[in-house]
């Protein structure tokens, strides 16, 4: 009985010790790094603080974090018949329920009709969370370089200056341009506002489908984005993921989704850093050469959020300098 307990006890710390040895195999083999990162799990209200001291109280770690779980209930399916007639339907991803916020009055003419469709879908929960870990640090910093740049006053090389601006500091001008599906409200103007500065009445009323599903909450009320701040990030966050007309959105370039076709290749533009400045201001600021204040102060900013996130992007392709600008 002792020689067969002991034969079994040994085949049994075998077999133990085989299925643990397989176990850690195979996941080491199978599990990929870990995808879906959400913000929150890499970004605490102590780091958003110090990575801006110099904020507006108006900008907080408690806005930010409301506006990502707003927007992260959010999707969208856009449907393009021909170049620019648009139907936009959201969904809430909570109820499930979906609604058309957008029907171009074009939507079912003959000739747009005929026109192929081409369809693509935006979900605002994917905002720096879609990817790895290193992925989604690396998108945060890019969104947080191209904010802070956009609303930064005054404290040139030290990047502490970020969030400060609540809107531009010229608004006398009112930012308003022909839209026959975002028509400007009298009296109202739609100068930079928020994070990214969001401008023009076809930005606020898209915006507007996007985030509360009625595109006449910002048109009648644009002061909504300097008065509330989890609205002001959210609309930076609607901008950041949604594409443009010929653009793409800066979220899939910097998740590595976006690649160039023949004509973006012909005029430069490649994956990084430099294609979210192309998106985001690339009239003024690309396509000159490497001596452009506003691209370096850009460029500097990420770089300086990268090290505070404890990331790195040595192959960042982060000029837009000889990249051409979108039309």
């Amino acid at each position: 009985m002792k020689v067969f307990r002991s034969i079994y006890k040994a085949t049994f710390l075998l077999l133990s010790f085989l299925f643990l040895l397989s176990f850690k195999c195979s996941d080491a083999h199978t599990s990929p790094a870990a995808v879906n990162v959400p913000v929150r799990n890499f970004l605490s209200e102590k780091q958003f603080n110090d990575l801006f001291p110099m904020r507006d109280k108006f900008y907080t770690y408690a806005a930010f974090m409301k506006a990502i779980n707003n927007m992260g209930a959010i999707k969208i399916k856009v449907t393009k018949r021909a170049v620019s007639v648009y139907q936009i339907i959201r969904t809430d991803k909570k109820t499930g329920k979906s609604a058309i916020v957008r029907q171009d009055e074009d939507w079912n003419e003959e000739w747009a009709k005929k026109k192929p469709d081409s369809i693509y879908f935006i979900d605002y929960g994917n905002f720096c969370s879609e990817k790895d870990l290193q992925t989604n640090k690396k998108e945060l910093a890019a969104f947080f370089a191209n904010i802070a740049h956009e609303t930064r006053h005054g404290e040139n090389g030290k990047y502490n200056d970020g969030l400060m601006y609540i809107h531009e500091s010229n608004t006398s001008l009112p930012y308003i341009a022909e839209n026959d599906n975002y028509p400007p409200v009298a009296g109202k103007k739609y100068y930079g506002r928020g994070p990214l500065q969001l401008s023009y009445n076809g930005n606020y009323g898209y915006a507007s489908d996007c985030i509360f599903g009625d595109k006449k909450v910002l048109l009648n009320n644009p002061d909504l984005l300097e008065t509330d701040p989890v609205a002001a990030f959210e609309a930076a966050i609607y901008f950041w993921m949604t594409p443009q007309t010929y653009k793409p959105s800066a979220h899939d370039v910097m998740i590595g989704k976006w690649q160039p076709k023949a004509d973006d290749k012909a005029k430069n533009r490649k994956p990084g850093f430099g294609m979210t400045i192309n998106i985001i201001n690339g009239a003024v600021e690309c396509g000159q050469g490497e001596s452009v204040f506003s691209m370096n102060d850009r460029i500097g900013f990420y770089q300086y959020f990268l090290k505070k996130l404890g990331v790195s992007d040595p192959n960042c392709a982060c000029s837009c300098g000889n990249m051409a600008p979108y039309k």
